[in-house]
């Protein structure tokens, strides 16, 4: 694999830039992006999108709740299922590193319909995660700010806390590159600050009690019980995709995305896992959590370690991690926004695909990010559960896009495609793709499965609802404008053609 002979890696030769310019022109495009974003800041994008703080803080409650201490496995075992995924999309970014992931993949790997749908799940998923952040990140701005916690103050603070995302946003490459710098150093170092301090101070348990369900799951089948806590690893394990969705602004992306990916999944794996062991052998009361009479365990466990002004300082941190995944998020929904605009693939891309020279990013793009998920903040107010329903899309959308690029990915190469990157998995591609989808799709029937019995059978199977509505809607978009038909940008390249002699064509 090539590499820059420059001896700091990240800052590259004009050769090196020529080449990913003639590379990207070989694809059909002319970059309008500048190649100013270091590996280093590319990986702590994917790193602050996946944002394992983020993801432990906001579900390790249901997860001890509904699994026990043993539900910590299931990082571990869906941090190997999207590491295949990640391994997949490596090589196809490699081989086609063009700015939106999913939609451009899809495009090249099977046809513009099939790339239309990617996209359009994708995007909405996205926006919906968008909201779901910085709606999250509401309460930790209202408890450092000393305001009520109410729905009110959450909704303001979400808004605020989306207006700073867009406006980072707004300040092009250089800045994103130095925000996800940031916010990865600020919640690695939170992490493990964290994690060392609860386990020097509050540790209750040794590592035994990771084999022990303390009666999870009310004495039935335990393997349902921890199926419902491994939902904290579908939930988590995504964000190594925002490395390619950002392609054009990457020098040399053949071989610096692909680890950057693989570094997302280790390095954000390992401190995931970490955090949640130091929640775990803390927690003093762990059935007291399963019977649900402490339904807030990480707010108590902060209180008692590190008091009242210690644990505002550790809710700073987590604030940043809400932050930097929102700017994360919003930078690769813009990306994906704008790569449908070029190709003309959707109402309004005549805006979606206008550039700012001085910024070198899509304003309209990025716009969008922020007020489709606003209005989702603001919808609320109507009604609390509303959003929850909204936001159940969230995961069960982006994980539907990832399984439809590895699909198209397994139909070329069981087509004929070869990946002719500068990063190749060889003989092991195959199995890695067919385990990727396997994997996939055992998350996402774990992501749909009823697990409310009691409740309304439209709230028993709200993720598989939800899904169905936006592909429905999709569909609907797809029959009335057929904007898909729109581009004449390559597609379906990726398998080689068979040739066909000019006889036949004729006849």
């Amino acid at each position: 694999m090539q590499e820059y002979p420059n001896k700091k890696i990240g800052v590259p030769t004009s050769e090196h830039l020529d080449s990913d310019a003639a590379h990207l022109a070989s694809l059909g495009y002319e970059s309008e992006f500048r190649r100013d974003m270091s590996p280093w800041a590319n990986f702590s994008l994917g790193f602050t999108y996946l944002s394992p703080v983020v993801g432990v803080y906001t579900l390790f409650a249901y997860a001890l709740a509904q699994g026990g201490p043993p539900m910590i496995w299931s990082l571990i075992i869906c941090g190997l299922g999207q590491l295949l995924v990640a391994l997949v999309f490596s090589e196809i970014v490699a081989q086609f590193p063009v700015a939106g992931g999913v939609y451009p993949w899809a495009r090249r790997l099977w046809g513009r319909k099939f790339a239309w749908m990617t996209g359009w799940i994708y995007l909405i998923a996205l926006f919906v995660t968008i909201s779901s952040v910085v709606y999250g990140a509401g309460p930790f701005l209202a408890q450092i700010l000393g305001f009520e916690i109410s729905v009110n103050s959450t909704i303001v603070c979400a808004i605020v806390i989306l207006i700073l995302s867009t406006i980072i946003n707004f300040l092009g490459t250089k800045v994103l590159a130095a925000a996800a710098v940031i916010g990865f150093s600020a919640e690695l170092i939170g992490a493990l600050v964290v994690g060392f301090w609860l386990l020097a101070t509050e540790r209750h348990h040794g590592l035994g009690v990771l084999f022990d369900s303390f009666g999870a799951g009310g004495g039935h089948n335990y393997f349902y019980a921890f199926a419902a806590a491994g939902l904290i690893g579908t939930f988590l394990y995504f964000g190594f995709e925002a490395c390619g969705d950002v392609a054009e602004e990457v020098p040399n992306p053949g071989v610096l995305i692909p680890k950057a990916m693989r570094r997302t999944i280790y390095i954000g794996g390992a401190a995931a896992v970490f955090v949640s062991l130091a929640l775990v052998l803390s927690v003093a009361d762990i059935p007291a959590v399963i019977s649900g009479k402490d339904v807030t365990p990480v707010d108590t466990l902060l209180t008692n370690a590190f008091g009242k002004v210690g644990a505002k300082i550790v809710l700073g941190i987590v604030l940043i991690s809400f932050l930097s995944c929102a700017i994360s998020l919003q930078a690769a929904a813009s990306r994906l926004a704008y790569s449908y605009g070029r190709d003309d693939m959707i109402v309004g891309s005549r805006f979606l695909k206008k550039f700012s020279p001085a910024r070198h990013i899509p304003p309209y793009s990025l716009l969008l990010a922020a007020i489709v998920p606003a209005i989702i903040v603001l919808g609320s107010k109507v009604s609390e559960d509303a959003l929850t329903k909204i936001i159940s899309f969230a995961s069960f959308g982006i994980y539907i896009g990832f399984q439809m690029v590895v699909l198209a990915a397994l139909r070329a190469r069981l087509k004929g495609w070869k990946p002719s990157g500068k990063y190749q998995l060889g003989k092991w591609g195959l199995p890695v793709n067919i385990g990727a989808l396997i994997y996939g799709i055992i998350a996402m029937i774990n992501m749909c499965w009823p697990r409310t019995p009691e409740a309304p059978w439209y709230d028993n199977y709200i993720v598989l609802i939800s899904g169905v509505i936006v592909i429905g809607l999709g569909l609907l978009y797809m029959m009335i404008h057929r904007s898909y038909g729109h581009s004449d940008m390559p597609y379906d390249d990726a398998i080689p053609k068979k040739y066909v002699s000019p006889h036949k064509q004729a006849q």
